[in-house]
């Protein structure tokens, strides 16, 4: 009866310990299944400051460039008064990634999308040195979801508005407002473009069968000769000029024709630089103090001699002013015109000759 006590309590001892083994496998099989780190690998801790926390809590993964490194170990206020730093963020890192983060890498907060759980993502840089155990890593800036759901909301609201003008739009085609809705819904409108519609139709038709200018243009097949014996003409004239045959070919290649023109500038330019130094009569003109004071008072006498015809001044004046002197003058010359036609008529009544003997 002691024995079989005995071998109980062995077969319990069994027992529990199977389910103790049991219990541990289960529990290394859950561990597995649920994380992709090593049993007894080792972790590292890592930093980064972030101006909120962006929705990253304890326990959600650290990817590196999307590979998972490890997991976030605390979120919590950093104390610090710079607003970039508000919030700090500690990583446990596994040891083996630690070499493949670069000390210029960077960390932000990452989603797979606009419904899965955050993450938070480092973006491993191109500095050959890597980041120290304890190390702080930069934090990028990036913009929020909810920042993201209001300029989203914003730019439903701007093509709500849009959506509103153009149905708008449309409401005032389909009552016949605005120039398409006349097109539309207007008769006479529609009936004037059918009428310009027909009028091209018959011009086209016109010069598809050769008649008027256009048509002519298109089929007459005189005119296209015509057309090109001009251009013929045309083409030998240009042929000409380029071997320097008439004016215009001489002008463009004849040397001697662009020398005497060369000369003839120069010549010009010459006289121009001597007309600037004075020299020469219409340089002096240019130039000369003394002929344009003497031409100035020439015309200050000029002026006073009109003056004083204007005046009735002198003989000249008096001719102007004094209008018995221009009776006088006149008569006068009536008399020496008489005389002259009397002398004329008869020469002997006004010669005399007379000899006498003393």
């Amino acid at each position: 009866m002691a024995l079989s006590a005995k071998n109980q309590s062995w077969t319990q001892l069994r027992v529990g310990l199977t389910a103790i083994f049991a219990l541990a496998m289960l529990g290394v099989l859950i561990f597995f299944m649920t994380s992709n780190k090593s049993l007894f690998s080792r972790e590292t801790r890592l930093y980064t400051y972030f101006v909120s926390s962006g929705g990253i809590s304890a326990g959600q993964p650290v990817r590196l460039n999307g590979i998972l490194a490890g997991k976030v170990d605390k979120v919590e206020l950093s104390g610090d008064s710079h607003a970039e730093r508000t919030v700090r963020i500690t990583m446990l890192v596994d040891n083996d990634m630690l070499k493949e983060i670069p000390v210029d890498s960077t960390a932000q907060v990452g989603s797979e999308n606009l419904l899965s759980g955050r993450y938070l993502a480092l973006l491993r840089g191109v500095s050959k040195t890597t980041i120290a155990a304890d190390g702080e890593i930069k934090s990028k800036v990036q913009p929020e979801i909810d920042d993201m759901k209001v300029q989203g909301l914003q730019l439903l609201e701007s093509a709500n508005s849009i959506l509103a003008k153009i149905e708008g739009i449309v409401k005032q085609v389909e009552t016949g407002q605005g120039t398409i809705g006349k097109l539309l819904v207007d008769e006479t409108l529609y009936k004037k473009v059918l009428s310009i519609t027909a009028e091209i139709d018959r011009l086209t038709k016109a010069v598809n069968s050769g008649n008027g200018l256009i048509g002519k243009m298109v089929y007459d097949d005189a005119l296209y000769t015509d057309l090109r014996k001009t251009l013929t003409r045309v083409d030998t004239l240009v042929a000409d000029v380029q071997e320097g045959k008439g004016t215009a070919g001489k002008l463009l290649k004849d040397n001697a024709v662009y020398d005497e023109t060369r000369a003839a500038i120069v010549a010009l330019r010459k006289t121009i630089d001597n007309l600037n130094a004075g020299q020469g009569t219409a340089g002096k003109l240019l130039r000369s103090d003394e002929l344009h004071n003497q031409l100035s008072a020439s015309m200050k006498r000029l002026d006073t001699t009109i003056d004083k015809i204007n005046s009735g001044q002198g003989t000249i004046g008096q001719l102007l002013v004094n209008a018995s002197l221009y009776d006088n003058l006149n008569g006068t010359a009536r008399e020496m015109q008489g005389l002259m036609k009397d002398f004329r008529a008869n020469p002997k009544k006004f010669l005399h000759i007379k000899l006498g003997l003393f």
